[in-house]
């Protein structure tokens, strides 16, 4: 039998209460400034990448 060396649910868990711990808080517009800087960084990482194929 094989034995886990990666659970996902366990890092989707841990990465949900990493974002709870850092919006605890926070007003609905620190929320929605963290998710856009967030989605900024994302959007700035994916074109880099597109430039580089």
């Amino acid at each position: 039998m094989k034995t886990k060396t990666f659970d996902c649910v366990e890092m989707k868990r841990r990465g949900a209460e990493l974002v709870q711990k850092q919006l605890e808080g926070k007003s609905r517009a620190q929320q929605l400034e963290y998710w856009q800087k967030g989605t900024d960084e994302l959007k700035k990482l994916q074109e880099q990448k597109k430039g580089k194929l």
